[in-house]
């Protein structure tokens, strides 16, 4: 599933992967085909935790390259941004609203969309591999919600107005209803997807804006999540995270990350490495108009 966690951390990788253990000085020049190829992550796990797990991906990533690779984690991904506008690494994972900021800002290119799973309803996974996926808006089977119209007036849970699915496409998805909810309901914001299902498991919420299926997020916890909530509406489609490249690489080391990055998710070990790291199946390649959505939903809900 998708996950949202995020820590600060700056790790080193071994072997022919070169150690970092401070910001790299941004290259005037950036060149077209450096010999050195340097990766920007956004952490979704603590900074042990994430070394561990990106140290052999590194390694991985440098053989397919043929040359040397740097990877750091950031502490957000704003940094991301500065730091391929900048020139300080050449490529980054960035969600979809940091892909569009990047490409705005810097004329950053989108290489790679992540893939992963297809959600059914009741949060079982599908065969099909995407690379997009909903927001959901989820309430009480005895609810008395029983339409998006009904959310007038009640507490919804909601994350950060910088989330695409826990704030901007269900807002954007409701006003394209002729619903505004930011003026005439009640907006919690609460911090994780979990403690949105939550809220409303625990009818400390009417409703909560959640990506498909963080559901799964507490049903450990909670058996009886998937028997107690219903799917109220579900959001347009949402562009997967990206793998973004700086606007001064040559588009032949384009062509040959996006390649390196499809080939090691497909081997064994690279599947199980991508999987541990970001909770993903691999990679598809993209394209900027896959997030005129993003644009789109932007704008209408925060203006930008």
């Amino acid at each position: 599933m998708k996950k949202f966690a995020h820590s600060a951390a700056v790790f080193a990788i071994i072997s022919s992967v070169v150690a970092t253990t401070a910001p790299i000085a941004a290259n005037a020049a950036q060149p077209a085909n450096p010999k050195t190829i340097r990766v920007g992550f956004v952490p979704s796990s603590n900074a042990t935790t994430m070394e561990a797990r990106a140290k052999p991906l590194g390694k991985m990533l440098s053989k397919q390259l043929g040359q040397k690779v740097v990877v750091t984690v950031s502490t957000d991904y704003n940094s991301i941004v500065e730091a391929l506008g900048s020139g300080k690494i050449d490529v980054g994972f960035l969600p979809p609203d940091g892909y569009v900021q990047a490409h705005k800002q810097y004329g950053a290119k989108v290489l790679l969309q992540t893939v992963r799973n297809g959600v059914n309803n009741d949060g079982s996974l599908q065969k099909k591999m995407v690379n997009w996926y909903r927001a959901l808006i989820i309430v009480r089977k005895d609810s008395k919600v029983k339409s998006v119209k009904d959310l007038k007036g009640k507490n919804i849970a909601v994350q950060d107005v910088t989330s695409s699915s826990g704030y901007i496409f269900p807002i954007y998805y409701l006003q394209k209803k002729g619903i505004n909810v930011v003026k005439n309901s009640n907006l919690v914001t609460v911090k994780g997807h979990d403690q949105g299902v939550l809220a409303v498991e625990n009818k400390q919420a009417d409703a909560a804006f959640i990506f498909q299926d963080a559901r799964n997020l507490v049903k450990a916890d909670v058996p009886n999540v998937f028997k107690d909530t219903k799917i109220l509406a579900e959001t347009m489609k949402i562009p997967n995270d990206t793998v973004t490249a700086r606007k001064t690489l040559s588009k032949k080391l384009d062509t040959k990350i996006q390649t390196a990055f499809i080939k090691i998710a497909k081997t064994k070990k690279g599947e199980k490495l991508v999987e541990n790291l970001y909770d993903i199946a691999g990679f598809s390649k993209s394209k900027d108009a896959n997030f005129k959505i993003v644009r789109t939903a932007d704008k209408a809900v925060v203006g930008k």
